[in-house]
């Protein structure tokens, strides 16, 4: 087939698909969803935070299950930031942005998909809301304050999600501008149950000196987790995107879950395979 007309076909999904997330139907349901979860609050019987993921904007189905917990805790801060966001498109905040009128932070280190999700926003606007602020620059635990306060992005926020295929465990720990009330962050499940971090590189680059040589493990992340004060509740269903909640934030609402609970997934033991010809590689304990 002549490469324009397969150009043709893909356009033509992509602008169906994009139609279809803007469909009132979609943002309709999303409320109802919303008031129907708000009001199982009252009653005392919510579903677990495993039995509510679906997917809008998110690459998987993350976006179901933030509106889950952000109905439990109520939408009183709507703010994100989201480093290693790229466009912002597919991301765990636009559905956010979109249907319930957040505003935040895209920050990604590549110029092309910082272009790209500027033009989206500015195609698909909503004129009540502030479109989301872009920033093209590479994250390191030595530059995030900085970007946080000169972006104006301070203080107690709804949700923070790290997706950067590297440093995530460091730049999470590096943060003090802002307070989240969620933090959504990729972990390396391939790990397994391991305590480890791969050290600390400002210049790292995905895939560097091994495509599974990057991150921190689950239960390194969780350690940390822990010692900025949250609490894991869940996971994608994969179980590489850890989800944790403040502490003092509806404890008894959305309880805190273990690690092996969110790792059931068939690929995380598949996973595994790919650490033994790394396993006696330099990692710190998390």
């Amino acid at each position: 087939m002549r490469q324009w007309i397969k150009n043709f076909f893909k356009d033509k999904f992509l602008i169906t698909k994009v139609r279809n997330r803007f469909s009132p139907s979609v943002q309709i349901g999303q409320r109802q969803l919303f008031n129907y979860y708000r009001e199982q609050l009252r009653k005392n019987q919510l579903p677990s935070v495993t039995e509510t993921g679906f997917r809008v904007f998110s690459q998987f189905e993350e976006d179901g299950k933030l509106l889950f917990i952000f109905s439990v805790l109520g939408m009183n801060n709507k703010v994100f930031v989201e480093i290693g966001s790229d466009d912002g498109v597919n991301s765990n905040s636009a559905n956010l942005y979109f249907n319930f009128g957040w505003r935040g932070l895209f920050v990604d280190g590549n110029t092309a998909s910082i272009k790209r999700g500027m033009r989206f926003f500015n195609k698909y606007p909503h004129s009540w809301y502030y479109k989301p602020k872009f920033v093209c620059e590479k994250v390191t635990c030595e530059n995030i304050n900085q970007i946080l306060e000169e972006n104006h992005f301070t203080g107690e926020v709804g949700l923070l999600s790290i997706d950067i295929d590297g440093n995530d465990y460091w730049v999470w720990d590096a943060i003090t501008k802002i307070e989240p009330q969620v933090v959504i962050i990729e972990t390396h499940n391939e790990f397994g149950l391991e305590n480890i971090v791969v050290p600390y590189d400002a210049n790292y680059s995905f895939p560097g000196k091994h495509p599974v040589y990057h991150g921190a493990s689950p239960v390194a992340m969780n350690k940390l987790a822990n010692k900025k004060g949250y609490r894991l509740v869940g996971a994608n269903e994969l179980g590489f995107n850890f989800i944790f909640v403040k502490n003092g934030l509806a404890e008894n609402e959305i309880p805190e879950v273990s690690v092996e609970s969110v790792l059931k997934h068939p690929s995380v033991a598949e996973g595994y395979k790919q650490f033994e010809p790394i396993r006696d590689w330099n990692y710190l304990e998390g």
